[in-house]
């Protein structure tokens, strides 16, 4: 599934440019509560969903460690605007279950979707199961990749996988389970291209008190690395590992713990644009857009350096 630059799509300046703004498709923002029936959720979701008529690809997204799936409401407003149902699940209620419990309730919201989701979203939007990405934010990105490497079963298939500023661990030696860094080049076995998007803030400390949100040896870098073609690789230099929230997320408690950047709305509009020109490009077919951000990445909002990618 490699892309290859192609000068006619990437002349398509606009459209390109476009994706780092909200889209064109009026959005609903729905909640669904957990339940033992078969139509509920295993865990309360969180949905984007456009309001136009439609049949549109479905993207999974695993929040944070400590973190609620609400906070992420921008961003994934951002990203359905342009055409995608998103479900991001509650994995705790009040404290964080185990790093493989994760794993195990994103699994099951997964199996759920077939059987419950088309009962929540709006009257003639329909899921596209055949084109469903698998994403995470933080400790939820390590969740994203683990279950995308087989450490829990689905019963349906992940068409791609996306990893925003992921987190392994603390350290090299200390990584949570399932602990799936080898610290070998291309050693995930994964057949499907996947993203990782990065900050350029998150593996600096904000003060000699707080330990790095994201740190150096189990962050984006490492991921990238053992990521097999097609895989790509894009570092929003001057923002931090909190900075996708939403602006009145967490504000105390991230500006204490995470180095930030001056604008969120910045690394979202980075972050939902480089996600959405993925998704387009693999869900849809639509390389153009792509293509577009790795041979131009001023158009971003925000500066991207590293931009790479792996398309043998």
């Amino acid at each position: 599934m490699a892309l290859t630059v192609d000068k006619a799509m990437i002349s398509i300046t606009s459209d390109a440019s476009a994706l780092f703004e909200i889209g064109k498709l009026n959005v609903t923002i729905l909640t669904a509560k957990a339940g033992n029936e078969a139509s509920l959720p295993p865990k309360p979701v969180l949905i984007a969903s456009p309001t136009d008529a439609g049949i549109y690809p479905v993207l999974l997204f695993v929040h944070g460690f400590f973190l609620q799936n609400q906070y992420y409401t921008q961003l994934l407003r951002h990203i359905s605007s342009h055409g995608f149902i998103v479900v991001a699940p509650q994995l705790f209620s009040i404290l964080p279950q185990s790093s493989t419990e994760d794993v195990i309730s994103v699994a099951a919201v997964t199996n759920w979707l077939p059987v419950g989701l088309q009962s929540i979203l709006p009257t003639n939007v329909k899921p596209n199961f055949e084109k469903l990405t698998l994403a995470g934010h933080s400790r939820g990105g390590h969740t994203a990749f683990a279950l995308a490497l087989g450490h829990a079963q689905t019963s349906l298939k992940f068409t791609a996988l996306i990893g925003i500023d992921p987190v392994a661990g603390t350290s090299k030696t200390s990584q949570v389970e399932p602990k799936i860094l080898t610290y070998e080049p291309a050693s995930f076995k994964l057949d499907m291209p996947a993203l990782v998007i990065g900050s350029g803030l998150g593996e600096e400390s904000i003060n000699f008190l707080a330990p790095a949100c994201a740190p150096e040896g189990v962050n984006h870098k490492e991921f990238y690395y053992e990521c097999q073609s097609p895989c790509y690789h894009f570092v929003v230099t001057k923002y931090g590992h909190m900075d996708v929230l939403d602006n009145n997320a967490l504000n105390l408690v991230t500006k204490c713990i995470c180095k930030n950047g001056k604008c969120r709305d910045i690394m979202r509009r980075c972050t939902a644009g480089i996600t959405v020109a993925f998704l387009k490009a693999y869900t849809e077919e639509e390389a153009g857009y792509l293509n577009h951000i790795l041979s131009k990445p001023g158009i971003a909002p925000g500066e991207l350096d590293p931009v790479e990618s792996r398309q043998e």
